[in-house]
């Protein structure tokens, strides 16, 4: 499977609490997989948003987000490599080389996405999608419905903007 859903309670949210459906942004450009890298930037230069997901088939298969297109760019030096009688030791301090190299010669979304996906559902409360951004790290993220169908994302400037509403009313129109 390619996404992980990580919004695992069946409980009831707090209805005082907002939800991914109550922040997300609907109607967001996808890609596909044979899409090039100069069409993923220039639809996400044009939707303003932090990232695009990736559809194969009708499913989610990978995002790309504005973070894997400033990595594709950057200059990045080839971990290093030292023999120590007959071992071979390559200092990389935990960095995947094969996986930045895979981003800078990226020729098309395929390539250059980040799969597998870390989604939520619509009805996940705003501390479970915060709670899966700061955990795994991932911005924006797909929210989906029981189908697993796309039906948003919700970035953490998404997030910010509901908090901001919230400290200062205690509401979320």
């Amino acid at each position: 499977m390619s996404m992980q859903d990580t919004s695992g309670s069946n409980s009831a949210p707090d209805r005082d609490e907002p939800t991914a459906r109550d922040v997300m942004r609907t109607g967001v450009p996808t890609i596909a997989k044979d899409d090039s890298v100069a069409r993923v930037a220039r639809v996400m230069a044009d939707a303003g948003v932090p990232g695009l997901v990736v559809i194969d088939n009708g499913r989610i298969a990978g995002i790309i987000t504005e973070s894997d297109l400033v990595t594709r760019q950057s200059d990045f030096t080839p971990p290093e490599v030292t023999s120590v009688l007959d071992a071979v030791i390559k200092t990389d301090a935990g960095w995947d080389f094969d996986d930045e190299v895979r981003r800078a010669l990226a020729m098309s979304a395929g390539d250059l996405m980040s799969h597998p996906v870390y989604s939520i559902r619509s009805r996940a409360t705003l501390g479970e999608v915060a709670t899966l951004m700061h955990q795994y790290g991932v911005n924006p993220v797909p929210v989906v419905d029981d189908s697993d169908r796309l039906v948003g994302i919700v970035s953490r400037a998404d997030i910010v903007r509901v908090i901001a509403i919230l400290e200062d009313d205690g509401s979320v129109s």
